[in-house]
């Protein structure tokens, strides 16, 4: 599946010439995206779960990522869950998250795995109690090497979330900031949203001003790290400079919403969960890890690209999409092919959740209207989940309903 699979990411991000200055761009992409890119998911589920209204009988259909989401959705209560990607690493920590949430003894133990994510204990747990239950695949990725000849499950003992190249890219923002003598964890230290805009302000916005972080972001292989390929690092700059474009996103992370319940800033400004005792995902909040337990074997986790994993299921066989940013990635084609198996696979009552680089929904004028006149846009609704997403990084959190539900 792995040749198959990075095919995909190849047809979706490869648009121009090899040896062009944008052709280089797309292939030293999918080069990096080879690898583990998200060990936490970067959209919120609260949003998520408040726009699809998840029920009991949901089939839900989601790009799997770091898995953050998937066993975050289980909290919703939904019949299903398939979780799809085209990233091999992605798909083995969904597996290990799950299989962690089924067989380790308790809420501590799986908290210390993923929340902590920094102890020895993390590795015997995973050899006696985890290991025996995964898939040969799924094994031999966590047991095999990294590049510099690490075994990758080791990384549950340093720290995975400075790993991966998400944590890369946020440890190279603050070595980068260091450079500049600022340090961003300064921003955790703020008591109230008054001291975080007054952190901010004064220490964190100026470094948008070097003249050297301008040059440096307007280059596209300086987003590689957010998981963003060249098609979209045009989409996110817009008609502004990205050194603006990113200030602002920023600002909104730092100052829209309170440190103490904002995971997502947690993370960027301090490379983690705050050793567990910070703000987490649903999944590893204390109160929610018997209903994670008791449903994981609800989440069937393919290796597969979206669009074909849905041409295979049958009509009116899903009514919850989850595309996170993957249609940034697309051309016009691949747009309707995968709008196509949506409606086709649609039950009545059926929303679709995807996010966007740039602020406007992507849809009007590239997929037909026989396909999108099936869909009514949720304008309204979409401002406010994307006001509300504490991730802060996109544009646009976009909703679409069946009109038939309407």
């Amino acid at each position: 599946m792995a040749a198959p699979a990075h095919q995909n990411v190849t047809r979706a991000v490869h648009r121009h010439r090899h040896l062009s200055k944008q052709g280089l761009l797309e292939r030293a992409f999918t080069f990096a995206f080879r690898g583990l890119v998200y060990a936490q998911i970067w959209e919120d589920p609260a949003v998520d779960m408040e726009a699809l209204a998840i029920t009991p009988d949901s089939h839900v259909v989601t790009i799997a990522s770091g898995g953050c989401n998937v066993l975050s959705y289980l909290t919703a209560d939904p019949a299903k869950i398939t979780a799809v990607d085209l990233n091999t690493a992605h798909i083995a920590l969904n597996k290990l998250k799950l299989m962690a949430a089924r067989t380790l003894p308790d809420h501590a133990a799986f908290h210390r795995f993923f929340a902590q994510a920094d102890s020895k204990e993390n590795i015997a747990a995973y050899r006696d109690i985890v290991a025996p239950h995964l898939d040969e695949a799924t094994r031999r990725y966590w047991e095999g090497r990294d590049l510099i000849g690490r075994r990758r499950i080791g990384g549950f003992a340093r720290g995975i979330y400075k790993h991966g190249l998400l944590g890369r890219f946020i440890g190279a923002a603050h070595l980068l900031a260091r450079v500049h003598g600022v340090d961003l964890r300064r921003m955790l230290a703020a008591t109230s949203r008054a001291e975080q805009r007054e952190i901010f302000e004064r220490e964190v916005a100026p470094i948008f001003d070097r003249a050297f972080v301008r040059w440096l972001t307007s280059q596209p292989a300086s987003l590689f790290g957010l998981g963003i390929p060249p098609a979209q690092f045009e989409a996110l700059a817009g008609d502004a400079r990205m050194d603006v474009v990113l200030k602002a996103r920023l600002e909104k992370l730092a100052c829209d919403f309170d440190l103490k319940d904002n995971y997502f800033a947690v993370q960027a400004f301090g490379r983690g969960y705050d050793g567990g005792e910070g703000p987490l995902p649903p999944y590893l909040q204390a109160a929610n890890h018997d209903a994670v337990r008791a449903r994981a074997d609800r989440v069937d986790v393919r290796h597969a690209n979206f669009t074909d994993f849905l041409r295979e299921q049958p009509d009116a066989s899903a009514d919850r999409y989850i595309l996170l940013d993957a249609q940034d990635w697309m051309d016009d084609e691949q747009l309707n092919a995968l709008w196509a198996q949506i409606t086709r696979t649609a039950r009545p009552g059926a929303r679709v959740l995807f996010r966007t680089a740039g602020e406007p929904s992507i849809l009007p004028g590239r997929v037909v209207d026989a396909v999108l006149d099936r869909w009514a846009y949720q304008a309204e609704a979409s401002l406010d989940y994307t006001a509300r997403d504490r991730s802060a990084i996109y544009g646009g959190v976009h909703l679409y309903v069946l009109k038939d539900a309407l």
